[in-house]
């Protein structure tokens, strides 16, 4: 299992981004939670096998209704989430 927290900059909050993301999520075999951050990003922490975290950030950067939204994102390893079921708005 890898983690990753993904950071997406751009036109992110007050659009749907969390809401659209969670339910991108039900598609694929992740498990983890998206946020928005007071500097008017948005956080992703994700948890799955390598392949399907790439393509759960590919679906939402290149293929979702998000994408046009979407500035700029950064994706880095972090260690294993922990309590973690579902997927979830925080």
């Amino acid at each position: 299992m890898t983690a990753k927290e993904v950071i997406f900059t751009g036109r992110v909050q007050g659009v749907g981004f969390r809401y659209v993301t969670k339910q991108l999520a039900l598609g694929f075999d992740v498990i983890g939670w998206i946020r928005n951050l007071t500097d008017g990003t948005v956080a992703l922490q994700i948890m799955g096998e390598g392949e399907e975290i790439d393509d759960f950030i590919n679906e939402i950067v290149e293929e979702s209704e998000l994408a046009s939204h979407i500035r700029e994102f950064s994706a880095s390893e972090i260690p294993p989430l922990e309590n973690c079921r579902g997927f979830s708005i925080k």
